[in-house]
């Protein structure tokens, strides 16, 4: 199989990054994109974001989240602990996110290490979610072989049943990450393949080196 997409372009011409106009701290700046899209472009998932972590077998892997909650201090998600990205995280907590906003041709790539978060912020968490999806948190054995779907149908339907009218407890192996950063860059494509692409920088003493950096 070969497919040619040599002859695949696009023109990015929705804005501008100049470096004059970002604020000292990454944080408004990210959350200021954040907004935008959640305003302008609701077709885009804002708070999906992909995870790289580096693989207990040498390879990095990357995959899609979603981002619950940012602030000063980081950026948190959830997942099973016993997965291949909690895993990977237990390993080696030097992860990478990155956001891609097709519709304002904007992406942010961030670099930071990822720890747990406590005990009760992941139960509350956990106690706001559907029924259906703690339930699921309870089904599933994240990354692991299971031989098809009727074992994970069944299983549901006999957990469904054990806590009929009950509170659902957060498994112990579930909850979630905050990922502390130490670079951001933010991209915006512009035309002639000219994008702009700012970087910030954390230092020793907690304020943020900013660069403009080549295209």
């Amino acid at each position: 199989m070969e497919k040619d997409l040599s002859h695949h372009r696009k023109t990015y011409e929705k804005g501008e990054l100049r470096l004059a106009d970002v604020p000292e701290n990454p944080l408004e700046l990210f959350q200021k994109w954040f907004y935008e899209i959640e305003r302008h472009f609701p077709e885009d998932e804002n708070n999906a974001m992909t995870i790289s972590t580096l693989g207990r077998d040498g390879f990095p892997k990357n995959r899609v989240v979603l981002l619950k909650r940012f602030t000063y201090e980081g950026f948190i998600f959830y997942t099973n602990y016993n997965s291949d990205k909690g895993k990977d995280i237990q390993a080696s907590p030097k992860v990478c996110l990155s956001f891609f906003w097709h519709g304002a041709e904007r992406q942010i790539i961030i670099k930071g290490e990822a720890e747990k978060i406590a005990k009760n912020l992941s139960d509350g968490y956990f106690e706001s979610r559907p029924r259906g999806s703690q339930l699921g948190a309870l089904v599933s054995n994240q990354s692991e072989i299971v031989a098809n779907r009727a074992i994970l149908e069944n299983q549901l339907k006999a957990l469904e049943k054990k806590y009929e009218g009950k509170t659902i407890p957060r498994p112990k192996h579930w909850g979630g990450y905050m990922v502390r950063p130490i670079e951001f860059e933010f991209w915006q494509g512009r035309p002639n393949r000219l994008h702009d692409r700012i970087r910030y920088r954390l230092q020793k003493d907690y304020s943020w080196e900013i660069h403009r950096l080549s295209p």
